[in-house]
C-alpha cells in the first residue's frame, strides 16, 4: 500500500511504510492513502504504528498534556523536565527556583499553560527534540 503524509505542512508521497519511517514522524502525523482523501493520524494505521514502535532508537512519545500538568503543579521542582528525560534541566530548575525565592516557579506555571495550548508536534519540536539544554518557551 502507498501512503501520503503531511510533513511540515507539505504533502509527501506516495511512499511505502518503510519510506515513511525515514521521516521524523510521530503517532499524530497525518496520513492518507491514494484511495482516501481523508487525513487520519498515523496511530490509526496498525502497520505504521508497529513500524514506528520498532524503529531503532525510537523513544516513547512524551505526552504534552502530562508534561503541561506537571509544569503547572510542580514546575518549580523541574518534574516536567525529568519526565522529558532532561535531568540536567530539571536540576537547574530546582536551583533557579531556590535562588529566585520561587519566582522561577511562576515561569514554570506559565510554561505549563503554553505546553497545554500547543499541538503535539510543536511540543515535541520545542521540548522533546530541541537541542537546547533548558527549553523554556
Amino acid at each position: 500500500m502507498l501512503y501520503y503524509i503531511l510533513y511540515n505542512g507539505t504533502e509527501v508521497g506516495p511512499m511505502t511504510a518503510q519510506q515513511i519511517m525515514a521521516y521524523n514522524v510521530t503517532q499524530d502525523t497525518p496520513v492518507r492513502t491514494s484511495m482516501s482523501s481523508q487525513w487520519t493520524p498515523l496511530y490509526a494505521w496498525p502497520e505504521l504504528m508497529q513500524m514506528l514502535g520498532n524503529r531503532p532508537g525510537a523513544a516513547p512519545v512524551k505526552d504534552k498534556n502530562l508534561a503541561g500538568i506537571l509544569a503547572l503543579l510542580v514546575g518549580g521542582l523541574g518534574v516536567q523536565y525529568f519526565y522529558l528525560d532532561r535531568v540536567g534541566a530539571g536540576l537547574v530548575t530546582i536551583l533557579l527556583t531556590t535562588v529566585t525565592c520561587g519566582f522561577w516557579q511562576t515561569l514554570m506555571f506559565v510554561q505549563g499553560i503554553i505546553m497545554l495550548c500547543m499541538n503535539q508536534e510543536e511540543f515535541e519540536r520545542k521540548f522533546v527534540n530541541s537541542p537546547k539544554f533548558l527549553p523554556i518557551f
